[in-house]
């Protein structure tokens, strides 16, 4: 994905959170965002593949948090911290009407990138998880596989427009709860201790 690509979807994504994804179209975003048609179809042959690709992008943008910082020696809390600030940081603007509207509308090219996002943060975690026990910080009697897991199953409820409905709580919001039961579901008294020294707000600034 080249760096025009790149600033064409980012400006997307900016559009289709202001205006809804109901209302983007090709037309629309050659309009709106003044990039000729000739330009866009360059890159994207029709909406599927802009929706796609706009994923795909968001994807990227999650997997670069973990290239834009050095983890090596540091505390797996930290590591888990920063990373999900990263993320609160963001998607502060996603909530969870926009993943459900995706689902309803593209639900082969949505189930896809679930699957894919899902898969790296469960190795990601996986990895946090081993780290964590190794340091002292997280408690030994863990079933890493399972409570990883468990964790993707909370990821998941925060699109579930039951339990969480869109008009009342925001990403950051679900986010900030769900890390901090987390940590303090498999932490040791160490890492509780050592967690309570830290500034948990996920707002953005």
């Amino acid at each position: 994905m080249n760096d025009q690509l790149k600033q064409i979807l980012s400006r997307i994504r900016v559009l289709a959170l202001k205006d809804g994804i109901e209302s983007i179209s090709m037309k629309t975003i050659c309009k709106k965002l003044d990039i000729c048609e000739e330009t866009l179809f360059e890159y994207i042959k029709d909406e599927n593949d802009l929706v796609a690709k706009v994923l795909e992008f968001e994807r990227s943008s999650f997997s670069v948090i973990f290239d834009d910082y050095d983890f090596d020696g540091m505390n797996a809390i930290d590591i888990l911290m920063i990373v999900s600030k990263e993320i609160a940081s963001k998607y502060y603007d996603v909530t969870p009407k926009i993943s459900i509207l995706l689902k309803e509308k593209y639900p082969g090219i949505y189930q896809e990138h679930f699957q894919k996002r899902m898969d790296f943060v469960f190795m990601k975690i996986k990895i946090n998880l081993q780290k964590g026990i190794s340091q002292g910080m997280y408690r030994s009697d863990l079933s890493i596989e399972l409570i990883a897991r468990l964790y993707m199953s909370r990821l998941v409820d925060v699109h579930n427009k039951d339990i969480f409905p869109s008009d009342q709580f925001s990403f950051s919001t679900i986010f900030e709860v769900l890390f901090e039961n987390f940590v303090r579901s498999i932490a040791t008294p160490e890492g509780l201790k050592y967690f309570a020294k830290k500034n948990l707000s996920f707002n953005k600034k």
